[in-house]
């Protein structure tokens, strides 16, 4: 595997933290968005939510680089059940990173949404997510 495969896990894990920061936190200034009053603030989310979402996609993209590496580096991980169970779960990641994008667009152009309960079960699921994708590469179950 050469020297090179414990810096390529380590940047892995840096860019998942990155992009996860942001999956956390982002929904978190949807609710707030969602019940913000005034045009200011409304408009101040809406960078505030772009920005973050440029970075978290950043994050995104990376983690996804080296994990792909870190496959080639290591192809006999491709028969690893628990690694198809992992993916199935990063794709979720990828569909909840979209619904996010979509987000962004809804409350930009929204005047406000009376009912956040759906954005507060929304701000659950990549913890959910997470904790999955986590217990599967540390444990390896399968």
């Amino acid at each position: 595997m050469g020297t090179y495969y414990p810096w390529l896990k380590a940047l892995h894990i840096a860019f998942m933290v990155t992009w996860f920061a942001g999956l956390f936190y982002l929904p978190r200034l949807f609710i707030y968005h969602a019940q913000a009053s005034d045009t200011v603030s409304r408009e101040r989310f809406t960078v505030m939510e772009r920005r973050l979402f440029a970075i978290m996609t950043l994050g995104a993209l990376l983690t996804i680089a080296f994990g792909a590496w870190l496959l080639f580096a290591q192809q006999i991980l491709l028969q690893a059940t628990w690694l198809h169970l992992k993916l199935a779960l990063v794709a979720g990641l990828l569909v909840f990173h979209y619904r996010c994008h979509c987000w962004i667009s809804v409350l930009r152009d929204a005047k406000s949404i009376q009912d956040t309960k759906w954005l507060r079960w929304f701000n659950e699921i990549p913890g959910i997510l997470l904790l999955g994708i986590v217990l599967l590469a540390v444990l390896k179950p399968y």
